[in-house]
């Protein structure tokens, strides 16, 4: 999913996906931690998930404020 697929999003919505996102996060965090995990990328790109969420709540929080 795309940046600009977050930004179409719901407020609602996405803060479901950092849910989501966060939890798998963790998830991933245990499985790298008892040598299960395969693609240690998965981790990278899921924080990259994070920071997206995170980025496009910020800029809404923002637009609010100076309207």
């Amino acid at each position: 999913m795309a940046v600009d697929d977050l930004r179409g999003m719901a407020d609602q919505d996405l803060a479901s996906e950092l849910y989501d996102t966060r939890r798998e996060l963790m998830n991933l965090r245990f499985r790298t931690a008892t040598m299960q995990l395969s693609d240690v990328n998965e981790v990278k790109r899921t924080k990259k998930r994070v920071a997206q969420i995170l980025t496009v709540m910020r800029e809404r929080e923002l637009e609010s404020v100076t309207e």
